[in-house]
């Protein structure tokens, strides 16, 4: 099962993030722009996905992932379950996440490090 601890590790990695405890939650920024949040229980974890793509993710995977609330839905966001989520997905979300928020420039240097 994912922790908020392993999220950690794969986002201090991550150039230019940064971690918030916000309102009890635990949030993933560059910036001013959260890319991975957790619920105040830390069961569940909010990323940035794109808009266009969340209800085909959602749909595929329902038992995984689900979409936030209405409040939140004018954002590129979905939400998962950490209990039926493992290491290797987590790490592939997070990364994509964080690509979504950092300028080019940031993802290709890192991306070709890792090349």
């Amino acid at each position: 099962m994912v922790t908020v601890e392993g999220v950690r590790r794969v986002c201090r990695e991550l150039p230019r993030s940064s971690e918030h405890l916000i309102h009890d939650r635990v949030k993933f920024r560059v910036g001013a722009i959260v890319y991975v949040a957790f619920s105040r229980d830390e069961t569940v974890m909010g990323f940035a996905f794109p808009k266009e793509e969340r209800d085909d993710l959602v749909a595929a995977e329902p038992q995984l992932f689900h979409l936030p609330g209405e409040s939140d839905m004018r954002f590129n966001w979905v939400q998962a379950w950490l209990s039926r989520l493992d290491e290797e997905r987590m790490t592939e979300l997070v990364v994509d996440a964080w690509r979504m928020v950092v300028p080019k420039k940031v993802w290709s240097a890192y991306h070709s490090r890792l090349a």
